[in-house]
């Protein structure tokens, strides 16, 4: 699948997300919460992300993240002069702190931390459109985690958050994806990757 294709997929997955309810939206990001527990098992530090539009989760999710963990980290997206994505710098989150950023995005103020501080986390929750059963996930085509991802721990558990219908077969692949090792959807909770057939 080119590079179109992965774009119209996008577009379609985008579309689908925009038609589903606030009410559904809601119910979907409580239960979300709920699963954190199979998620989080008292870990030092945690990556995550503020969701935006209509990604699933919720701040609400980030609080219970920091419950759990010592530290929770939230990227910060920055571009060259030419608006090539540069790896995601770290800020970490404090319930209250967050400001508004480029993109409609909120990120914690200054200062931030170097794109190695990645590597300190055992668990990295992403956000993404879709991923596959054998880990492919399908993000928005900036690159920001494509260009992020290396610089983690090897060990560390990478959790996509989707939507259960955006759990799908399979997905395009390209040789630099990093395969995720788990989604988290509403109805199902924490899915390890891949999955065989069911």
């Amino acid at each position: 699948m080119g590079t179109a294709s992965k774009a119209a997929l996008r577009q379609r997955l985008t579309a689908a997300r925009r038609r589903v309810s606030d009410d559904v939206r809601v119910a979907e990001a409580e239960k979300l919460v709920n699963h954190l527990e199979q998620v989080v098992d008292r870990a030092g530090t945690v990556c995550a992300y503020v969701p935006v539009g209509s990604e699933p989760g919720s701040l609400d999710m980030l609080d219970a993240l920091l419950r759990r963990a010592d530290r929770v980290l939230l990227p910060i997206a920055r571009t060259r002069a030419d608006d090539t994505p540069l790896p995601l710098q770290w800020g970490v989150y404090r319930p209250g702190g967050l400001v508004t950023a480029r993109w409609g995005l909120l990120e914690p103020a200054q200062p931030w931390l170097p794109e190695n501080a990645l590597a300190e986390a055992a668990l990295v929750l992403l956000p993404a459109l879709a991923v596959d059963r054998r880990g492919v996930r399908l993000g928005r085509g900036r690159g920001f985690y494509d260009r992020s991802l290396p610089a983690r721990d090897p060990r560390a558990r990478l959790v996509v958050v989707v939507r259960d219908d955006e759990l799908v077969d399979e997905l395009p692949c390209e040789p630099h994806d990093v395969p995720m090792t788990h989604a988290l959807t509403p109805g199902r909770g924490l899915i390890t990757l891949p999955l065989g057939n069911e």
